[in-house]
């Protein structure tokens, strides 16, 4: 299962997703994806 998150800061993201995570019947994380954040996913 995924949730991806746009648009809203990294703080407000992690604070919905952990209340979330605590819902959920399973063990979630939450992870940034590479390429987010102003970093590019392909270097040239």
């Amino acid at each position: 299962m995924l949730f991806e998150l746009g648009g809203v800061d990294e703080t407000l993201a992690r604070a919905a997703m952990e209340r979330a995570i605590q819902k959920l019947p399973i063990k979630a994380k939450f992870v940034i994806r590479p390429g987010t954040h102003g970093t590019p996913e392909v270097t040239i």
